[in-house]
């Protein structure tokens, strides 16, 4: 397909989409813009700029998809190549944004004339053809649906936050955890992910820093060995571990691999289905081997695996981690490569441990078949901490320090590891939902499912990278590793994410649940 990257790759289905490459000021990051606050016309995170002077880092814009939760199947499929094209509208105005840094230098209007504004316009129009979309087939299109189409800068200076531990605003039954996704009452939003750079002037002087000038800068690091320890996984109630000493304690290990054919592509079937590069970033692959944006159920079922168990053909999938090299790897011309801003090499993990454990509270039912569950949010930098699920640690220090917005540097001999634990509460009915969140939910924390949701295994993931640690010298990352992301969110370490669509056996899920409730340990 267009998006594969594998050695012998197909002629590319799409358009370049707008490259992220800047030219840099003070070596190597995001040119800057002034900014005025009249763009400023929601409440979320990012406080209104007090000054005309303000920087310009990227562009937030309100999440729409998060808004969608009720959209008729008939309708979904057009509206979600409508949400994929808001992206792309995003990732080129970015790239304006970038590449216009000697206008914006000489005209403080500039960034809501000659940005904002017009991406207000393609935007209003788009949000009006999802509008038709829904009522199309019966459906009534949430109201206010316009008023989504404002976006605003980003300042370089973010605000700070009062602690370093996110998620006191998370939501804790899943069920209203994307209520207004994208306007998250302003201080909650802030707490984990947005406060990279807190000196300011840091940020003026690296800019966004990165081998294509979106990122990641010295900020986005932390020598792991410095921090004081807080070994909690997940963000706020977000990915905390669903089993314990009691209830179910059991678990059913899968192995599938690391991605030795190197499977991967840019597509996104859940979230774009029928969305050539609907990801802007690559995905690794393991598991079912025909996963693409045009891909089906049936297609699913029938593909192959890389998993030993051939009676698991899931479908699990996450953003690759590249070390920013000054290499050039073999989707650099390609959409979701560098033409949005990925580079560097890709890095293959030396370890994917996917287990499934059970809930401290019950027993736990089987999984549907074909049952999405995406955990964590790509665009968490802007969007806030709402559905953020994002966990970095080394080896030898998980039950230590967990990070959730900076990316660790690692001591000698540790590996960088990567880890996520899926929502594991299901409502009963739905193998998903239009805004692709509702119809599972994290458990709560003393580990029940609330709102009569039921529990289900819960998918533990575990990635491991041998990474050569970065360098940071006056104030540059060198030898910078980064995970990919969607242009506008700088490879913030916030932003990772991790995906799943059930396809096992049914046989082998039954075995997988009474392996769980029986307490055994199985594979």
């Amino acid at each position: 397909m267009g998006r594969n990257i594998r050695k012998r790759r197909t002629p590319l289905a799409t358009k370049a989409i707008a490259a992220s490459a800047a030219l840099a000021l003070g070596g190597g990051g995001l040119v800057w813009a002034n900014f005025y606050a009249s763009a400023h016309e929601d409440n979320s995170g990012w406080n209104q700029t007090k000054s005309a002077g303000a920087q310009v880092a990227t562009i937030d814009c309100p999440d729409v998809g998060q808004k969608l939760t009720n959209v008729p199947q008939g309708a979904r499929q057009g509206v979600a190549k409508e949400l994929a094209l808001l992206d792309r509208q995003i990732t080129e105005a970015y790239k304006r944004l970038a590449d216009t840094r000697q206008a914006q230098a000489g005209d403080a209007g500039f960034v809501n004339n000659a940005i904002l504004g017009p991406l207000k316009s393609k935007r209003t129009a788009t949000l009006d053809r999802i509008g038709i979309n829904i009522r199309r087939v019966g459906g009534t299109a949430p109201g206010g649906l316009d008023q989504l189409a404002q976006c605003q800068g980003v300042p370089a200076e973010q605000p700070e936050t009062n602690d370093g531990d996110a998620g006191d605003g998370q939501n804790q039954d899943g069920q209203d955890q994307n209520q207004d996704g994208q306007n998250q009452d302003g201080q909650d939003q802030n707490q984990d992910g947005q406060d990279q750079n807190q000196d300011g002037q840091d940020g003026q002087d690296q800019g966004n820093g990165g081998q294509a000038g979106n990122g990641p800068s010295a900020n986005d690091f932390v020598d792991i060995t410095q921090v004081q320890g807080n070994a909690q996984l997940g963000v706020g109630a977000n990915g905390l571990p669903a089993n314990g000493d009691s209830g179910s304690t059991g678990s059913f290990t899968t192995n599938c691999g690391t991605n030795e054919n190197e499977n991967r592509n840019s597509d996104n079937v859940i979230v774009a289905p029928g969305v050539s590069n609907g990801a802007q970033h690559q995905h690794d692959y393991v598991g079912n081997q025909a996963n693409n944006a045009f891909a089906s159920d049936q297609d699913l079922a029938n593909g192959d695996t890389t998993c030993q168990n051939q009676g698991d053909k899931s479908s699990y999938f996450w953003p690759v981690l590249r070390v920013q090299d000054g290499q050039n790897d073999i989707d650099a011309n390609a959409p979701g490569g560098g033409q949005d801003g990925n580079v560097g090499t890709i890095i293959q993990a030396s370890e994917a441990q996917l287990k499934f454990v059970g809930n401290k509270t019950s027993d736990v039912v089987a999984m549907p078949t074909a049952l999405r569950i995406i955990t964590g949010d790509a665009k968490s930098f802007v969007n806030g901490n709402n559905n953020a699920n994002a966990n970095w640690s080394c080896t030898g220090f998980e039950d230590k320090v967990q990070l959730h917005d900076k990316l660790p540097i690692c001591p000698e001999g540790s590996s960088v590891v990567r880890t996520s634990n899926f929502q594991s509460c299901w409502d009963g009915q739905n193998i998903d939902s239009a805004n692709h969140r509702t119809h599972v939910a994290f458990v709560q924390g003393d580990g029940t499912c609330a709102n009569g949701f039921q529990a289900i295994p819960q998918l533990q993931v575990r990635l491991v990278y041998d990474v050569q640690a970065p360098q940071i010298q006056n104030g540059q990352v060198q030898n910078a590793y980064a995970v990919d992301s969607f242009p506008d969110q700088l490879h913030k370490a916030i932003t990772d994410h991790n995906d799943f669509i059930n396809f096992f056996d049914e046989n082998v899920m039954n075995e997988m649940v009474q392996c769980i409730n029986s307490g055994q340990d199985c594979q």
